[in-house]
């Protein structure tokens, strides 16, 4: 009985935060974007961890790029 009240609760809580405001399709493609470039970067620092460290540098740097990246598109909206 519980999980069905938790269940019932964070479905509530989700149709409440999807109501408090419309987002245009120019916002939900840079939310998409700026996932997708988030996505990426996790993916170099998976690889950068299985690197030498010359490469790990590298694609760690690439991802730090990613991020910042991201951040200036959820930001800019």
């Amino acid at each position: 009985m519980k999980k069905f009240a938790f269940v019932l609760a964070a479905a509530g809580l989700m149709s409440v935060a999807a109501c408090s405001k419309p987002e245009t399709p120019a916002e939900n493609n840079a939310d998409m974007l700026a996932d997708n470039l988030q996505s990426a970067a996790d993916n170099l620092d998976a690889m950068a961890d299985n690197a030498t460290n010359a490469t790990a540098g590298a694609l760690e740097g690439a991802a730090d790029n990613l991020n910042a990246a991201a951040d200036n598109i959820t930001n800019a909206h």
